[in-house]
């Protein structure tokens, strides 16, 4: 049975975000607030979690996961980045982008693209979110809470709850978030292409 979390928007309640973490630190799944709609989420090595999403959402192999990370300086350890794409990453985050970059060593097999072995990123502009990620240490594992019969992402959390209330872990509900998921963003080629169009401003990238 899910946890449900009620956590201030602007100033999340440390001992919940404690809560959460040490859930997601013991191999728990949770459903979270970010700047562009809610996602599933879970520690980057736990397996059976990245599972459990895919169950979910009813995603095949060739679904990018995406890391979502608090800060700039930590993209380095898990994607490589050339000068231009610094650049352009950096001046759109934090944000509401997922760029997809090749991946490094550092990031789990299971986790890549199988022929491109890319990942997305991403850094969210949310309060919750960056309390979460400050207090794990690490990027969390995670997708858009998109299930496969809805047309848009859920936003309220109590219907998260209700609708996952044995497939999650933990439900954080810090108010409503929007529907518009992330737009995404394919820098691992020559050119960038966009995959997606979501909230952040695509045309900085055409």
């Amino acid at each position: 049975m899910a946890r449900y979390y009620d956590v201030h928007p602007q100033n999340p309640q440390p001992r919940s975000i404690r809560q959460v973490v040490d859930l997601v630190r013991d191999g728990g799944l949770i459903a979270y607030p970010t700047d562009s709609c809610f996602a599933l989420g879970c520690s980057l090595g736990n397996r059976e979690g990245l599972e459990r999403i895919r169950q979910i959402r009813k995603l095949d192999d060739k679904h990018h996961f995406t890391l979502v990370c608090a800060e700039f300086a930590q993209l380095g350890q898990f994607v490589q980045i050339s000068n231009s794409v610094f650049r352009a990453v950096k001046a759109s985050t934090p944000g509401s982008y997922t760029f997809i970059l090749p991946a490094t060593k550092e990031v789990p097999r299971q986790l890549l693209h199988p022929k491109k072995k890319t990942v997305g990123v991403r850094i969210p502009d949310h309060a919750t979110t960056q309390a979460l990620l400050a207090e794990l240490g690490e990027p969390l594992l995670s997708s858009t809470l998109l299930l496969p019969d809805h047309d848009e992402p859920m936003t309220q959390g109590w219907e998260i709850k209700e609708e996952l209330e044995n497939q999650v872990d933990a439900v954080i509900d810090s108010g409503d978030c929007g529907t518009e998921p992330t737009t995404v963003v394919d820098l691992s080629g020559d050119e960038a292409e966009i995959i997606r169009t979501g909230a952040g401003d695509p045309s900085r990238f055409e």
